[in-house]
């Protein structure tokens, strides 16, 4: 990466530098504003480190001498409008630069008195100071628009080494948040060259700390550990993870299934699967997916998808289709899978279920035919029913959606008329056993009662 060293900080001259700041002429114009008032401004974290990298960063975070109150008064003076003006009183104020880019500015600062989880901030004028109180060497560095890099903790060395270290005591930075080991871990899977190649004293910090994790808000947990399992080298660092004895706090059950989770990365892996799909890998049943949902709280589709590939990874249809059908063709059975799921969801629903069972197989083939592949219509309507001697009522719904059943399974090859003539009195006859053994058992629960 192309610097150059001067009196003072190194000269960051990289093209991925030059285009941002030729790109982006709205940092340009916020830069104007706080150098008209004498405060220094800087980019900060994740800028900073994505730059080194070569990787133009989506978000540019930035850093301050001027407080909150300043900030506000500036931008107001020059008709800046802010948006979400709760970060303020952790020091962060949002410009919106001529209605284009958001910007996060946030005051120098030092944690006064921390719980593990939120800080109590003060403000200071001290870079190497607000520097310290970050997680990571390759977080804790700052950017100016000048390209003077400041790195106090040698964070662009550990970059160059691809080597992931706290800023100082390891133990001393997790205590301040709990949420740094998972950090830690994400980060490692991001950066290093090596999928297992930890600092001993970094480790044994996790180890004694990860008690602290039950204080953290199972969002936030989720936040973090959605980038772990589908991250570099995902298989090696969640199985360390697991060692280090933090998967119980985490809602994992005692003994996740990590030889399936290994294998299933190596097949999955440049499928881009989804954090739900490797999730899945590591769990054995659907009690276990209640436990770590309770925990994690992931969204209803996250969790949806791991019940399905639970549901479906060992579904003889779908493992043994080929075997037990002449010349048969595999994408049949997810094509059946996939119109039964329509029933109960949507195309874009179903699809995204049946894509992720077969990243969880390895299958790219299967995928790319299932993209392709479009759900016929139905043959069969309401008015058909009801034509063809059917009471519309409660029933109805079930009876269309039996037919849809036998239609997949025909290879949607079935006619109007051998539907209606041959499947549905099989239907109204199983619906017919169906209400009788329900009447029959509600009978007997009610006589039991009176006894």
């Amino acid at each position: 990466m192309p610097t150059t060293r001067e009196d003072g900080p190194v000269k960051i001259t990289s093209p991925v530098f030059r285009c941002l700041l030729e790109d982006t002429p709205e940092l340009k114009k916020l830069a104007e504003i706080f150098k008209e008032r004498g405060y220094e401004l800087r980019m900060a974290g994740g800028a900073v480190r994505d730059i080194l990298m070569g990787i133009r960063p989506v978000d540019i975070d930035l850093a301050t001498v001027a407080t909150p109150i300043q900030m506000r008064e500036m931008f107001e003076e020059k008709q800046i409008r802010m948006i979400n003006t709760n970060g303020e009183k952790h020091g962060t104020v949002t410009a919106r630069i001529d209605d284009k880019e958001n910007f996060e500015v946030t005051t120098l600062r030092i944690d006064k008195v921390t719980d593990g989880r939120w800080a109590q901030v003060e403000f200071t004028q001290d870079w190497e100071l607000d520097a310290s109180r970050r997680d990571l060497t390759i977080n804790s560095m700052f950017l100016d628009l000048d390209g003077n890099l400041y790195d106090y903790f040698n964070g662009r060395e550990d970059l160059t080494n691809r080597r992931v270290r706290f800023v100082g005591d390891p133990a001393k930075r997790i205590q301040e948040d709990f949420l740094r080991i998972l950090r830690y871990l994400r980060f490692y899977g991001r950066i290093s060259d090596k999928p297992d190649n930890h600092d001993e004293e970094t480790l044994e910090a996790i180890r004694q700390n990860s008690v602290g994790l039950k204080r953290i808000s199972g969002e936030r947990l989720w936040m973090e550990l959605r980038k772990i399992v589908v991250g570099r080298f995902a298989d090696a660092v969640i199985r360390r993870m697991l060692e280090l004895g933090i998967g119980k706090y985490l809602g994992f059950p005692e003994n996740p299934n990590l030889d399936e989770m290994e294998r299933v990365w190596k097949l999955a892996e440049e499928l881009q699967p989804a954090p739900a799909t490797m999730l899945a890998s590591l769990l054995h049943s659907d009690p276990e997916v209640d436990v770590l949902n309770a925990r994690i709280k992931m969204s209803n589709e996250d969790c949806d998808i791991v019940r399905f590939i639970l549901k479906n990874r060992t579904n003889p249809e779908l493992l043994n289709y080929c075997a037990t059908v002449p010349d048969g063709d595999p994408v049949v059975p997810y094509k059946r899978l996939m119109a039964v799921e329509i029933l109960t969801s949507n195309p874009k629903v179903a699809l995204r279920r049946c894509e992720e069972l077969l990243k969880y197989r390895g299958d790219k083939h299967l995928i790319e035919r299932l993209q392709a592949w479009e759900v016929p219509r139905f043959p069969i309507s309401g008015t058909m029913l009801l034509e063809s001697g059917v009471a519309q009522g409660p029933q109805t719904g079930r009876m269309i959606n039996e037919l849809r059943k036998a239609w997949f399974y025909s290879d949607f090859q079935k006619t109007p008329e051998e539907l209606l003539n041959k499947d549905l009195p099989i239907i109204k006859q199983n619906l017919s056993d169906e209400h009788v053994r329900r009447s029959s058992l509600k009978r007997m629960k009610k006589e039991t009662k009176v006894k």
